[in-house]
């Protein structure tokens, strides 16, 4: 079962200068989720179609293979377009929109089903739509059996009224379908080469053609535009929430949170309200997320605790409490039950396990050990203009208040630094390091100021 994706429209209506197929919907282009879906249905070869954007197009994807659309005359133009790539191909191919990030595997695999159980030459998905305008109607002979597909501006009133409409994804019989659409003709008020004619033709030369109902019609839906692509996120959103809820999540407010297709979270975990979870993050079990945290490709461990605070691409393991106004960097390791309070920034850097951050410090480019208690204010001086470079900071250290680590430094097991120093220099094992100007009294400077 191969499938070929329709993606070369240009979108003018998203008013964009990013191919349509590639504005993101909960968390990824449209377009993968398109291909994810046919994947799960079952699909073992994915053809995308494209044309305008296709260099784009291709960067974004390496796992499909593509063809070109050089014109763009409709879709049976389209589909054409990809006979050669099916010249060797039996059995069943089905035909998706790269818009319509909405339908499941599952909705895929029904209609695959359906196909096969039939011996069908050709199966259309359809759905009946609350407004149907701008969809083509589909025309069923004694109201039972299918018999045609009218576009919309090719419709009479009477078929106008007709709320059961094609939703462009179809399956048919390889070979059938590309010997049908050399008889289709553009005979039509667009002109165009309409791929639903194949279904005519097919049935014309006593092939069966079944018309299979989605059972949720939002499923079926398109995005033409950003107004579209909003309801289509609320959608998934929405999807994404009771699927979590399902499994053992607690969400607070499901109306106020806002989950990526493919974050992952563990059972008995708490997520309160305007928590925004993207992209590749996985959260463990028994987590309290939130409120007000972002995390970007974040991986979370379990018993993690989390509010207000913005942390990508980086690591954060069991028992790790933080915020709030807390901003963890890429490329960070934050081992567990570390402690980390509030306005603490850390990039590009390993925390050592149970280390304690507990407000108001920098921590970048610096590689810090077990069980140490870092001050307020303390600072990792990590860039000398030109260059960047690491600190390196034992187990067992304690740091005084408003401290600057001046890399590159090296502070070794069980040192001690006194509150208020500069360290420029390498702290061995054991040491106190005191590194500030001794204090002067003036006595009398005020009156002599005159």
């Amino acid at each position: 079962m191969e499938t070929i994706i329709l993606a070369a429209g240009k979108g003018t209506r998203m008013k964009s200068k990013l191919p349509k197929v590639l504005h993101k919907v909960s968390g990824k282009p449209m377009l993968e989720h398109v291909i994810d879906a046919a994947k799960s249905a079952g699909s073992t070869r994915e053809v995308v179609v494209i044309g305008s954007g296709a260099e784009l197009v291709k960067k974004t994807f390496s796992e499909v293979e593509f063809v070109m659309q050089e014109e763009q005359l409709g879709t049976g133009h389209a589909v054409l377009c990809a006979k050669e790539k099916f010249a060797n191909s039996t059995g069943t191919v089905m035909i998706l929109c790269g818009d319509t990030p909405l339908f499941t595997g599952e909705l895929l695999k029904n209609l695959i089903d359906a196909h096969e159980k039939f011996n069908a030459a050709a199966t259309v998905l359809t759905a009946i739509m609350p407004n149907p305008k701008g969809y083509g109607r589909i025309i069923r002979a004694d109201n039972v059996d299918f018999e045609k597909i009218v576009e919309d501006k090719d419709a009479n009133f009477e078929q106008q009224k007709i709320r059961e409409v094609n939703t462009g994804i179809y399956c048919f019989n390889v070979q059938k379908l590309f010997d049908a659409l050399e008889k289709v003709t553009n005979d039509n008020a667009q002109g165009e080469y309409y791929l639903p004619d194949v279904l005519e033709i097919l049935r014309a030369e006593g092939g069966k053609i079944c018309a299979v109902v989605a059972e949720d019609y939002r499923q079926t839906l398109g995005i033409n535009s950003r107004i579209q692509l909003a309801e289509a996120e609320k959608i998934l959103r929405q999807r994404k929430n009771a699927e979590l809820m399902l499994s053992g999540v607690t969400i607070i407010d499901p109306a106020t949170t806002y989950i990526d297709f493919d974050v992952e979270v563990g059972q008995d975990t708490i997520i309160y309200p305007n928590t925004y979870l993207e992209g590749k993050t996985k959260i463990g079990a028994d987590c309290v997320i939130g409120p007000s945290v972002r995390f970007t490709n974040m991986i979370v461990g379990d018993n993690v605790t989390a509010q207000f605070s913005y942390c990508h691409d980086a690591e954060i393991s069991d028992g790790v409490t933080f915020g709030p106004y807390v901003h963890v960097r890429p490329n960070t390791k934050i081992s567990a039950n570390v402690k980390i309070g509030n306005f603490v920034e850390i990039k590009n850097s390993n925390i050592g396990e149970g280390t304690k951050l507990p407000h108001l410090q920098y921590i970048g480019d610096t590689d810090l050990g077990a069980g140490c208690n870092i001050g307020c204010g303390t600072i990792t001086v990590n860039y000398d203009g030109k260059q960047k470079y690491r600190t390196k900071i034992g187990d067992g250290v304690f740091i005084g208040c408003n401290s600057n680590l001046v890399a590159p430094v090296n502070v070794e097991d069980g040192a001690y630094i006194a509150a208020g120093s500069t360290i420029t220099e390498d702290v061995p094992k054991n040491n106190l390091a005191i590194a500030r100007a001794r204090q002067v009294n003036k006595n009398s400077w005020k009156d002599k100021r005159g």
